[in-house]
């Protein structure tokens, strides 16, 4: 099985969210999600690519700065980092599932 990485997604903020999104912190749940979902070096590498200081993406995931079209792009990035990041670690959980069951079956 590959990984999602070559697919050719593209990720377009601006169909995203809605114009009444904007100004506003985003949704608590979607902070819970990313917060869950994604580490430190996540928020680092969509800094480089998006040009969005890591402390104002760091800010806007802790719903203590407001979404903006300038900012938009960072966290749409780190929702496509989350959704990846998920699915490894639901993977993950499953393999480990599997090896724990056989050792308790011993």
């Amino acid at each position: 099985m590959g990984s999602i990485k070559h697919f050719d997604l593209r990720i377009n903020s601006d169909t995203m969210f809605l114009e009444e999104d904007y100004g506003k912190p985003i949704s608590e749940r979607l902070s819970i999600i990313l917060r869950r979902n994604v580490s430190k070096n996540d928020f680092a590498n969509i800094a480089i690519r998006s040009k969005v200081s890591f402390s104002t993406i760091r800010d806007v995931v802790y719903r203590s700065n407001s979404l903006t079209k300038t900012n938009a792009k960072a966290i749409s990035l780190l929702i496509h980092a989350a959704f990846e990041n998920s699915i490894a670690f639901k993977l993950q959980a499953e393999g480990d599932i599997l090896f724990l069951d056989n050792l308790l079956k011993v």
